[in-house]
């Protein structure tokens, strides 16, 4: 997805305008001069340095055009700036290692950042890059069988993250979560629930090994009992027995014995448990257990996210594309555009015409329709509801699970390209040396809410976008718990809680504020932290804009890192409340700019801002 930058913010961007134009210019009069060739097409590109010592922006036009003007990228470069017109933005201007060349800008223009800052506020960074395009932002988007654990917490917060970027450049962003409450998983909730049900009853017997294990499931169940009395109760202790009568009984009633059991098997005992609820409760009971089960553990998990910062404007059921027909719908289209076929019973989709590594089924031969079958019905769903971009955020392990949903989307008549799919790697978290092992079927897992209550809000959202999402990720708890220089959100807040004490001392020594004073004497920020501050903050709409395209949050955490730690430098290095006024006043809009940019990207991060530490 490319982009041009056009921020509300003009300072930045109209620089690398007039350069990039400048640079037109130049282009154009060697090829009037005829070192270049008239019809040479020529794709101007100016970028930062990283650097200051190299200046503030470079281009290597001159690298690009060495070879068709015949000619060393360095001898082209020096044609190139003598072709320059003169402009009062261009402070000095310098060749570099092979022919890049260096513009270095005039400070006057940089002071405008401060000014810009002050007047557009909590808006500054905000830009029209997306062009109002609608984006579609599914993540996280967990079974509903058992609390989100600390694996979900970076999806949420690295979705929840890229789509409040998306927002904050200009596109129309609707977040969903695809609630997956149908299928298996949902049934062997369902009959956990009913069998701890069942014990709550009295009756007693040894649970599955296969069945959902967590206390969550025995709250349930007790909640259940609350509100149903004996209603769901049906004796079963002689059939789960471990005694060799109630073994016979069990494969009698079509139980089949447990993992442990002579002949036996945890998948086919839970299914077979499965089905015997089902018979026991009727069709109007399960249903009923079901949904208890399903609301209770969904609640929890909105309520979970929503303590986190995370909210959707849809949560879809799965169960809906079975009841409204759409799976079905899905697999006409299929049929009609000639990509389904049937073998031994079972209906399979062609997908490895269009890319995938073989062909898969869509609808078993016992007439039971695929999780996949589900997911090509979604994705028809989303493509008919007209986003010009669809993003799922999926953990890392359903990569191959990628080619699958493209050939859906294409034989589906759509164009593959309008999804987008981006992986997360799960965090490992870790105790001193020891790595948590976490299951939802066994229970032994450390839930998101407990990672929050261990080490705050801010702290997990920080470190969870901290890097790629793609990269994996070890959670130190010592350092997210650390009130230290070594802890990256702990440093950034403690600037941003600098700046506010500064300012509280401006109020107790009575201290006369003047911002148009300031910003007439802007000129006055001479030192090398100030000029380095001035430069990053200039980079923040770029960045932002960056980091929104590239779906990489990250690249704003390591922007809050590099202007803390400029600022902390510049805090131990000079004194703000001189006796000068007009160098006082100067720095006090430095740092309250500081201050606004800082406040403005912990926000959109849905990080906390605070004025004390």
């Amino acid at each position: 997805m490319g982009y041009v930058l056009i921020s509300i913010y003009p300072s930045v961007t109209r620089m690398k305008h007039k350069l990039e134009s400048l640079l037109q210019h130049a282009v154009e009069s060697l090829k009037a001069q005829g070192i270049l060739d008239r019809e040479l097409s020529v794709q101007i590109s100016l970028e930062r340095t990283r650097d200051p010592l190299h200046g503030d922006f470079a281009t290597n036009v001159a690298m690009l055009l060495a070879k068709p003007a015949r000619l060393n990228p360095r001898q082209l470069a020096e044609k190139i700036i003598a072709a320059l017109p003169e402009d009062n933005l261009i402070a000095k201007l310098e060749i570099a290692g092979p022919g890049f060349i260096n513009f270095f800008i005039n400070a006057d223009s940089q002071f405008q950042v401060v000014r810009h800052i002050h007047e557009q506020g909590a808006r500054f960074g905000l830009s029209k890059t997306g062009g109002s395009k609608r984006v579609q932002v599914e993540f996280v988007s967990a079974n509903p069988t058992g609390p989100l654990h600390v694996g979900h917490g970076r999806g949420a917060a690295y979705g929840s993250a890229v789509a409040d970027l998306l927002e904050a450049v200009g596109y129309q962003v609707d977040r969903e979560y695809y609630v997956n409450d149908a299928g298996r998983q949902m049934d062997i909730l369902a009959t956990s629930v009913w069998l701890r049900y069942l014990e709550e009853c009295g009756e007693v017997f040894p649970f599955p090994v296969n069945g959902y294990r967590g206390d969550y499931v025995r709250q349930i169940a007790a909640r259940l009992f609350e509100l149903a009395g004996r209603k769901y109760h049906n004796g079963i202790s002689d059939l789960l027995s471990n005694s060799p009568e109630g073994a016979m009984q069990a494969q009698s009633n079509d139980i089949f014995p447990d993992e442990g059991q002579p002949d036996g098997d945890k998948e086919k005992h839970i299914d077979s448990l499965i089905q015997y609820a089902k018979n026991c409760l009727g069709k109007a009971g399960y249903d009923q257990v079901f949904q208890i089960g399903l609301d209770d553990i969904l609640a929890d998990i909105k309520d979970d996210l929503e303590e986190f910062g995370v909210s959707y404007q849809q949560w879809f059921s799965e169960r809906k594309l079975m009841d409204d027909g759409s799976v079905q719908k899905a697999l006409a289209r299929l049929q009609d555009a000639g990509y389904l076929y049937e073998k031994d019973g079972a209906i399979w989709f062609e997908s490895a015409r269009l890319g995938d590594e073989k062909d898969r089924v869509v609808r078993r031969e016992n007439g039971q329709y695929t999780y996949f079958a589900s997911d090509i019905a979604y994705h028809m769903q989303k493509l008919d509801r007209g986003y010009d971009q669809i993003i799922n955020i999926w953990g890392a392990d359903h990569h191959g699970y990628i080619p699958r949903v493209k050939a859906a989307i294409q034989a589906l008549g759509a164009d593959e390209s309008k999804l987008k799919v981006l992986l997360v790697q799960f965090a490992v978290l870790y105790r001193g040396d020891e790595k948590v092992q976490m299951s939802t079927r066994s229970g032994e897992f450390v839930t998101l809410r407990q990672l929050r209550s261990e080490v705050g809000k801010d702290p997990c959202r920080f470190f969870y976008v901290m890097r790629k999402s793609e990269q994996h990720m070890d959670f130190d708890l010592k350092l997210a718990t650390s009130k230290s220089n070594e802890n990256p959100v702990y440093y950034v807040q403690y600037a941003y809680a600098r700046v506010c004490s500064v300012l509280r001392q401006v109020d107790e020594k009575n201290i006369q504020r003047d911002l148009q004073l300031g910003m007439e004497n802007v000129n006055l920020l001479t030192a090398e932290q100030e000029s380095a501050l001035l430069t990053t903050l200039s980079k923040y709409p770029e960045t932002l804009a960056r980091a929104a395209m590239q779906y990489e949050p990250h690249q704003l955490i390591n922007y809050l890192r590099e202007l803390a730690h400029q600022f902390h430098s510049y805090y131990n290095a000079h004194q703000f409340l001189v006796d000068d006024n007009k160098l006082c006043n100067a720095r006090l809009n430095l740092i309250c700019a500081v201050k606004q940019v800082l406040g403005n990207a912990l926000t959109l991060l849905k990080i906390n801002a605070p004025e004390s530490m």
